[in-house]
């Protein structure tokens, strides 16, 4: 395809463009770290860096035992930002969260006063271990952190520190006793990484490394200050408008009321993307690009970060799951359905 956006670099400065190049080291020596605990996973591990360099959350699935907890908690490790992970279960507390002001006594005067004891939610990186063991009343003290950076306490508002990611886990094959995420929350993360078993060679050599001593030693090639630069600069990155639009079609499109819709949508789908899922389409893809050493978007950007960005946002009917058609069955179509426009990139 024909690129309407020049090869050469189009940031605004050369500051711009050494942060660009740290950024692709920096994935590429995380990568190298990571390596010496994580086994395999590779598209997991990307869509888990694009999320740090993007600055959203991300919801992981996988069965028990694919290393879901290992991997952020070895990556807080790497990047050298403070960690902290919630084990979500029925009786969890919003305020065991978000944290909650306590009456303390001045061992010199004997006053009391209520003094605000800080949450887990105070870390860089959040791990929300098996999310959908809580009610959605607990849940729902994750969202004004998720989207804004900060919680409201007693009326009172408490700024996060930067950079802030949440990563919640979720068990697919244990429903009994769970609560789904509702819709407002599910769209509040930007992936849904969907973690499998890997293949038998890599497993062989999950089962031989984790059976021997292990005490790794970890670089740390990315600081927190830098993560949060390599946010800034992802917005900086040029799109064309084809590319633009190829993204906020294929969200459009996979609204079952949409004229645009395909067929399959509007048989199968409830409810569709929102304009968020179009936003972090196109976030995803610039920094997908830098982190492949491009200073442009190209069209195959998006095409790969649909499964991602759209599985939890397209809602599948009654009738898609008495068929045993998932929300990835439909955004193959929808990625067939929807062209990619003939100029661009």
């Amino acid at each position: 395809m024909n690129r309407t956006v020049s090869d050469a670099p189009d940031l605004e400065s050369p500051d711009d463009l050494a942060l660009a190049d740290k950024m692709k080291d920096g994935r590429d020596r995380i990568i190298a770290e990571l390596r010496k605990v994580i086994i395999g996973q590779a598209e997991t591990v990307n869509e888990v860096l694009l999320t740090l360099f993007v600055g959203g959350n991300s919801l992981i699935v996988g069965v028990p035992g694919l290393a879901k907890t290992l991997l952020i908690h070895t990556l807080a490790r790497v990047v050298d930002l403070k960690f902290a992970r919630i084990q979500f279960t029925p009786d969890l507390m919003p305020s065991d969260i978000t944290g909650t002001d306590i009456i303390q006594e001045d061992a010199a005067t004997g006053r009391r006063q209520m003094m605000f004891a800080p949450g887990p939610i105070f870390a860089n990186i959040l791990l929300a271990d098996e999310i959908n063991r809580t009610p959605p009343k607990t849940q729902s003290a994750l969202l004004e952190a998720m989207q804004e950076h900060r919680v409201t306490i007693q009326g009172r508002t408490y700024q996060l520190d930067e950079p802030f990611y949440v990563f919640a886990t979720q068990n697919p094959i244990e429903l009994e006793g769970t609560y789904p995420l509702p819709e407002a929350q599910l769209d509040r993360f930007m992936f849904h990484i969907v973690i499998d078993h890997p293949p038998e060679d890599e497993e062989f050599e999950v089962v031989r490394t984790t059976t021997a001593l292990q005490d790794p030693v970890f670089e740390r090639p990315v600081s927190g200050a830098d993560l949060v630069g390599f946010q800034r600069l992802v917005r900086k990155v040029p799109v064309a408008e084809p590319v633009m639009r190829y993204a906020l079609n294929l969200a459009r499109a996979s609204r079952p009321k949409s004229p645009t819709c395909p067929e399959t949508v509007r048989k199968w789908v409830a409810f569709g993307a929102s304009v968020r899922a179009a936003q972090y389409l196109v976030l995803g893809a610039k920094a997908r690009a830098l982190m492949n050493g491009r200073y442009y978007v190209s069209f195959e950007d998006i095409r790969a970060l649909a499964h991602p960005v759209l599985r939890h946002r397209v809602l599948t009917n009654f009738h898609a799951q008495s068929e045993s058609i998932t929300s990835d069955t439909l955004i193959d179509r929808l990625l067939e359905a929807v062209a990619v426009p003939r100029s661009g990139m």
